[in-house]
């Protein structure tokens, strides 16, 4: 698809190509142990066949008229044999959104020129009305020159993500006053009470627009550096970790908020499959290739890879048997998962 830019505020007046970059270098510590740091839960397929990366990548084609993906290097091969059609750019360093985004946005104006770069994390499950919601985010982009972020309606005070407080809404999306990080329950209620919308780490911009904000941030390292004509390897080691909101998103006045209504989760942990998955009469849900027989056991979460898996006498737990490794964890504790993948990276076990 094209957008057309039609506004006095950018440059041109012809249709803007939209290119779609996935982000798929991270490892999703939070669903160990089906992902370690050989097999990145964009890899893993946990809804049927497909993995969640097809399935974004999929998405991604209904929006744009090329797909790009952003990948680590120990990653990039696995992602050229499951997309051969797309192109990959390599992050020879992990070092959060911030470098990952300001790197690949540059090598797409390189190769493109002018455009609209929409971004989609590559681990997200989402419902009717995305490729519209994009379409109409990417508009904006075009439009007015702004960075996008794009607010899902929350449906629960959630304290897993992080708020976007809108100001007035006009011609369909509004600046964003504030970036709030992930609340307690009692904030979360408030936001969501004051018509706050999720962060759901999705973005639309030109090139132009992300790369003249980074220089004015944390990012501008990466940016100097690339006009230079370094290295991809030096300019992220002139460039410290940190995220595209922390970095960019939170200091520049041109942040600007599409709302959308589509159902979304960012699968960020076991418990998120409860609200995506069908349970059973027990109010267990399955995900993977597991067989679950229960007696006196409710509202489980079970994952597996070729498992038969048996509950007795217990509730609202997530088991997860995946290779050799086997994970017990309450659901509300199922954020704390990160914290045992910090402690297993110590010990070489991850």
């Amino acid at each position: 698809m094209q957008v057309e830019d039609t506004s006095s505020e950018t440059d041109s007046d012809s249709d803007l190509p939209v290119v779609a970059l996935v982000l798929a270098g991270g490892t999703g510590s939070r669903l160990y142990p089906a992902s370690r740091s050989d097999r990145p839960k964009q890899f893993l397929s946990l809804f049927g066949e497909e993995s969640l990366l097809a399935r974004t990548i999929a998405r991604a084609r209904e929006v744009a008229d090329e797909v790009v993906v952003s990948t680590c290097g120990e990653f990039a091969d696995e992602v050229r044999e499951r997309a051969p059609d797309v192109e990959v750019i390599v992050e020879p360093a992990g070092k959060d959104t911030g470098p990952a985004l300001a790197y690949a946005t540059y090598r797409i104006r390189e190769r493109v020129g002018e455009c609209v770069v929409a971004v989609l994390p590559s681990d997200h499950r989402v419902g009717e009305g995305f490729a519209e919601a994009i379409r109409r985010g990417a508009r904006v982009a075009a439009r007015t020159g702004r960075l996008v972020t794009f607010g899902v309606e929350p449906t629960r005070p959630d304290t897993g993500y992080g708020y976007l407080e809108p100001g007035e809404f006009r011609d369909g999306f509004a600046p964003v006053v504030a970036f709030h990080e992930k609340p307690d329950a009692e904030t979360a209620r408030e936001y969501v009470a004051a018509g706050h919308r999720w962060n759901a780490g999705i973005f639309a911009w030109t090139p132009e627009a992300l790369l003249a904000a980074a220089r004015d941030s944390p990012l501008s390292p990466m940016v100097d550096a690339l006009d230079e004509g370094a290295s991809a390897e030096e300019a992220f080691d002139r460039t410290p970790a940190v995220s595209i909101d922390y970095a960019v998103m939170e200091r520049t006045a041109d942040a600007v908020v599409v709302p959308v209504e589509f159902r979304w989760d960012d699968l960020g942990a076991w418990d998120a499959l409860e609200r995506v998955l069908p349970a059973d009469d027990d109010g267990t849900v399955a995900a993977g290739d597991v067989a679950v027989r229960s007696l006196d056991a409710e509202d489980n979460v079970v994952a597996a890879d070729g498992k038969h898996v048996s509950l007795v006498g217990v509730s609202d737990l997530a088991v997860v048997a995946w290779g050799d490794r086997i994970l017990v964890v309450p659901k509300d504790r199922a954020q704390a998962v990160r914290e045992l993948v910090a402690d297993l990276k110590e010990r070489g076990e991850f």
